[in-house]
């Protein structure tokens, strides 16, 4: 019986996009494309959410890439206009869950600082249950052990809860340990994939 609902947050709850941060500073489509895929990949950044420093994240790109110093530099500086808005639709999910008092989580690769950024900024999302948050525990999705963390932590059963991720692997991982999921696209209504599965909100 599912009674616990579990949140990733980016790109479920808020926006995520490098290009708006950059975009003034590399007008170039191309280039700006190049930078974010060969200079500071997503794998750099992933690293963050796995809990390294930003200075030495910086540093070791720097090194190779000395050139785009101040470029680097601007990733983590600039990184609130990366996240300039609420999903609200999905954020109304939420909400609504969080007021009928249905159990209410996140489990999030999220770097630790930008997580606080975030929530000044979103201040929902201080208002889960309770949140494992990658950077926090030195795992990230899709590892199998970040989902475990959360069922241990928080005494629950995957049988019990409904997981919701913008990443197929994430999800992918989440329903091997027992989990119901749903793969959040931009074309998901997820209140109601949410009803889908017996939730009332």
């Amino acid at each position: 019986m599912l009674s616990t609902l579990v949140f990733d947050i980016g790109q479920v709850l808020l926006h995520y996009d490098p290009h708006l941060a950059y975009r003034p500073l590399i007008p170039d489509d191309a280039e700006r494309r190049h930078f974010l895929s060969e200079i500071l990949p997503p794998e750099w950044n992933l690293e963050q959410d796995r809990g390294r420093d930003w200075r030495e994240a910086e540093a070791l790109q720097i090194a190779l890439h000395p050139d785009y110093a101040d470029l680097i530099r601007a990733f983590r500086a600039n990184w609130h206009k990366m996240v300039p808005h609420a999903l609200h639709t999905n954020v109304a999910v939420l909400e609504d869950a969080l007021a009928a008092q249905i159990p209410t989580y996140a489990i999030t690769n999220f770097a630790s600082d930008t997580l606080a950024q975030a929530t000044e900024m979103y201040p929902f999302l201080a208002r889960f249950h309770g949140r494992v948050v990658s950077a926090e525990e030195r795992l990230i999705k899709p590892d199998p052990a970040i989902f475990r963390v959360f069922l241990d932590r928080y005494g629950k059963r995957a049988a019990e809860c409904l997981f919701m991720d913008d990443s197929a692997k994430n999800v992918e991982s989440a329903a091997k340990l027992g989990f119901a999921t749903i793969h959040v696209t931009p074309e998901t209504d997820l209140r109601a994939e949410v009803r889908r599965f017996g939730f009332d909100v």
